[in-house]
């Protein structure tokens, strides 16, 4: 059985907050009490109000106040000699890493997060470096190597009954076997997301079961009207809560559906939508793939095959440059599906 989904980020005088919580609200609520604790010398209440402040600033796409707001979390927490506090800043600031595409600094500060969380003897914010490891071999498309991990950490949400992280894991699980041609078993995992999400009141989990329930009914069952109702559910939530990147990264599915469906002028419309929202809150990885879909849209509406080998020709090395090897094999087979060959951009 699992609980009620709870957001463990949220710490201190801040532990009231919901996991539906809008991140404007917990904006707000982490800085008034970050500056209260300022003012009252409190190092380890800085650390922790400072966190939920990093992670609102991240999930709204304000990277460089994100940026900001953790490192000074985690100088409160080292003033306070709270070295569970330290992972927790740590592991925001290797997300944010993540979500800027800086993966190298990712892998190291996470792996420093997991460290420090172990030696703190907070098994949560273990868990969470740990996750937080597992996703960027996924996002980077080294499947082999982190989809181990993945499953352990499962098991150990499971047992614990630890409604979201089970929710993360078996997101993570299913979009793996999604990217690897095993639509049944991603679509049978997004299921179980979404219904654990739902009974958990994980609402920020749930859009993303759904985003992923709607890839699969479009590439498996070409059932587009049922695809976009779910995104359409999803979008719902992901503005209601703010959740800037999980709304760009749905307008970017719903043009992926669209383009399936061979309605290519809507999938165009969809796609830079996206990379505007991508661009905003500098993520490269979902610019990288706003602008893929854009560009094999132009090129089914007739753009001049030259400008489609060129732009296909950079993705496939600002790919390259990132380290996203699934998100580059999907540029080779556009190269391949539009008869272009691969020119190599210096």
């Amino acid at each position: 059985m699992y609980g009620k989904a709870f957001a463990p980020e949220y710490q201190g005088a801040l532990t009231t907050l919901s996991v539906n919580s809008s991140l404007t609200d917990v904006l707000a609520a982490g800085t008034r009490e970050l500056r209260a604790a300022e003012r009252a010398g409190r190092h380890g209440e800085v650390a922790r109000s400072g966190l939920a402040v990093a992670e609102a600033h991240r999930r709204l796409g304000q990277v460089g106040d994100a940026d900001r707001a953790w490192k000074a979390s985690y100088r409160a927490a080292r003033a306070a000699g709270d070295t569970a506090a330290m992972a927790w800043a740590l592991w925001s600031g290797g997300t944010l890493a993540r979500q800027r595409g800086a993966f190298p600094l990712a892998w190291r500060l996470l792996r420093l997060a997991a460290e420090l969380g172990e030696l703190g003897g907070d098994v949560v914010v273990r868990g969470y470096s740990l996750a937080g490891l597992a996703e960027t071999g996924r996002i980077q498309g080294d499947y082999q190597a982190v989809a181990r991990l993945h499953e352990k950490l499962l098991a150990e949400a499971r047992r614990r009954g630890e409604a979201r992280h089970t929710v993360w894991a078996l997101e993570g699980i299913a979009q793996i076997h999604r990217n690897t041609g095993a639509y049944d078993t991603a679509y049978a995992l997004f299921e179980e997301a979404a219904d654990i999400a739902a009974r958990a009141e994980d609402r920020r989990g749930h859009a993303w079961a759904l985003r992923g329930l709607a890839d699969i009914v479009s590439v498996r069952d070409g059932d587009v009207e049922r695809a976009l109702g779910l995104l359409s559910e999803a979008e719902s939530t992901c503005r209601a809560m703010k959740l800037s990147s999980a709304l760009a990264y749905n307008h970017k599915m719903r043009g992926n559906v669209l383009y399936r469906a061979g309605r290519y002028a809507e999938a165009q419309e969809l796609y830079e939508l996206a990379l505007t929202e991508f661009r905003a809150m500098s993520e490269p990885r979902g610019e990288a793939l706003s602008r893929l879909g854009l560009a094999k849209s132009l090129a089914r509406l007739g753009r001049d095959r030259s400008e489609t080998a060129a732009e296909l020709a950079y993705l496939a090395y600002e790919l390259e440059r990132i380290g996203l090897r699934h998100a580059r094999e999907m540029v080779a087979r556009a190269q391949e599906e539009f008869g272009v060959e691969a020119e190599v951009v210096r």
